[in-house]
């Protein structure tokens, strides 16, 4: 196995990764993203946790099969049920999650605070207790309120994240935190902080002090850089903190052009690195040829992967890695 230590691989269910990919392009713009983003299956905080470490597995191992010297599980969920067994599997790599970032940046806030610490999250994520657990080992005598937010996804990658419906379901989900006098909220899924105007507003309606919201991306971002700066990596050449971004490439594994006026709203410079990928019949992702280009035979193209333009055109699930 060949890996680029300069190359980082970074994963989410849809757009929400997108927050850690702009947060470690900021904080180490020498480095080069490789971007999945499993829209065929968004959201994974819907999905059973074994679906889900399915798929964060099946990414994982495509992009060290890409060369990725490092993998960011930009999705709080995947790093809650698939964190440990990818580490074991690839022990050379750094595999880093989002969770425990998000969870040790509130504790630091709580300890000056105090009062109990907010947690909105998707139902998945709330389900596998993962943000109670790290908070418990780090502070055992924090109080933790979960509130599953089963709506914000969807409202985010439909593009409606400053809506009159957006606010009405920050208003309802924030509304159990502020009765009980949250001071911290952390934002446990990626796609929230896209929604944070929104937040934003809601709380300052609903509390007396706004409170802090905890964007794991930030963390995220910084303990990428710790890795990477404890790696050879280190050795070989200092990060430049005002080096020009270097390449990111995305790939979606539902429709390219959707994906492309989803990222024009969030990183509009990387709306023309897209390309499309697919789960095969055996869980795995393949990337899709680029499109073809006049003077070639469409004909040819269709044949070889009209199962995958299927996919593409109407079938947006697949099957999950777990039933094959």
């Amino acid at each position: 196995m060949s890996c680029d230590p300069e190359l980082v691989g970074v994963f989410d269910s849809g757009i929400g990764g997108l927050t850690v990919v702009s947060a470690i392009r900021q904080r180490r713009p020498d480095l080069r993203l490789l971007y999945v983003a499993d829209q065929a299956h968004v959201p994974y905080g819907d999905r059973s946790l074994d679906e889900v470490a399915g798929y964060a597995k099946g990414i994982s191992t495509f992009l060290v099969a890409q060369g990725c010297g490092s993998i960011v599980m930009a999705c709080n969920i995947s790093s809650a049920v698939a964190r440990d067994e990818v580490a074991s599997a690839y022990p050379e790599l750094p595999v880093l999650g989002v969770l425990a970032g998000g969870a040790s940046s509130a504790v630091r806030l709580w300890e000056e605070t105090g009062g109990p610490i907010g947690v909105l999250a998707t139902s998945g994520t709330v389900k596998s207790g993962a943000y109670v657990s790290a908070i418990s080992a780090l502070a055992p005598e924090a109080e933790v309120l979960q509130v599953e937010c089963p709506d914000l996804v969807p409202l985010i990658e439909n593009g409606e994240e400053e809506t009159p419906r957006m606010l009405a379901r920050c208003m309802e989900y924030l509304e159990p935190l502020s009765d009980a006098e949250c001071r911290i909220v952390i934002l446990g899924c990626t796609h929230y902080p896209l929604g944070l105007s929104a937040l934003r507003v809601a709380a300052m309606r609903l509390f007396d002090e706004e409170p802090v919201f905890v964007d794991p991306a930030l963390a995220a971002a910084e303990a990428l850089a710790a890795a990477l700066d404890a790696s050879f990596l280190a050795q070989e050449s200092e990060p430049q903190e005002n080096a020009r971004p270097r390449s990111t490439r995305l790939l979606t594994t539902r429709s390219v052009g959707s994906f492309r006026r989803q990222v024009r709203r969030i990183l509009p410079d990387l709306a023309d690195s897209i390309v499309g990928a697919v789960w095969n019949s055996a869980g795995e992702i393949e990337e899709l040829p680029p499109p073809v280009t006049q003077g070639h035979s469409r004909h040819k193209v269709r044949s070889a992967s009209s199962g995958l333009q299927r996919s593409l055109n109407g079938q947006p699930d697949v099957p999950s890695p777990r039933d094959t």
